[in-house]
């Protein structure tokens, strides 16, 4: 799956750029803070305006804090997946319940520098495990391979039948790093500038979906 990310778009022509990107899986929102991380990108007004205009299943990031407060509205408006970020959330497991009582997906991420072990437990809970290649923030990060142990040791997990998740990767992710990440076991690519700094970007998503499938086939 690849979730091209409108970080990486043109905010002017928000409606155009998800036109941009037919064929795409999810597409992927990041909503910032400007407190939890060091930027202030869009909110609830802008997602609901999105969902009017497209019918990809919007994949909603909440880099903030309070996502006990915040993440239901989002799932209320018609996002299919909604994450929270462990680092965030003083009950993670309430907000991810409160999530899928509001009728979407709960998401779990975790940045570069978090240990997955401790949150394992939680993650029954979840529907998706979002695991961050870069420092969330800013887009057009270089992707961080070190992340990719705690993929294999979920992928595991899931294979074996002890987790229910949709494994998904977001930071740096490009024809040079996919296939690294797929090799790992990711199910779902988060793709900003390597989707929307394309001359075609649906192109663009096909090439992607295509190499990554390829790598999956060769190490799976």
């Amino acid at each position: 799956m690849i979730a091209p990310s409108i970080l990486s778009a043109d905010f002017a022509r928000l409606a155009d750029e998800l036109g941009a990107i037919r064929g795409s899986d999810w597409v992927h929102v990041d909503v910032m803070d400007a407190h939890f991380v060091p930027n202030l990108t869009l909110g609830l007004p802008v997602v609901e305006a999105l969902l009017k205009v497209t019918d990809i299943p919007v994949d909603c990031h909440l880099m903030i804090e309070d996502p006990e407060r915040w993440a239901p509205g989002y799932a209320e408006a018609g996002a299919h997946n909604v994450t929270i970020h462990v680092e965030a959330a003083t009950d993670p497991v309430k907000v991810a319940r409160d999530i899928r009582a509001a009728g979407a997906k709960a998401g779990l991420s975790i940045k570069p520098g978090t240990a997955l072990e401790p949150h394992i437990e939680l993650l029954k809970e979840f529907d998706t495990l979002l695991i961050m290649s870069v420092e969330p923030g800013f887009g057009g990060q270089r992707f961080i391979a070190d992340v990719l142990p705690k993929v294999a040791t979920i992928r595991d997990l899931v294979d074996t039948g002890h987790l229910d998740l949709l494994v998904e990767i977001d930071g740096g992710i490009n024809a040079d790093t996919i296939e690294q990440a797929a090799e790992a076991g990711v199910d779902c690519f988060v793709a900003g500038s390597a989707v929307y700094g394309a001359d075609d970007p649906a192109r663009a998503v096909e090439a992607l979906r295509a190499q990554a499938a390829g790598a999956h086939h060769r190490f799976h």
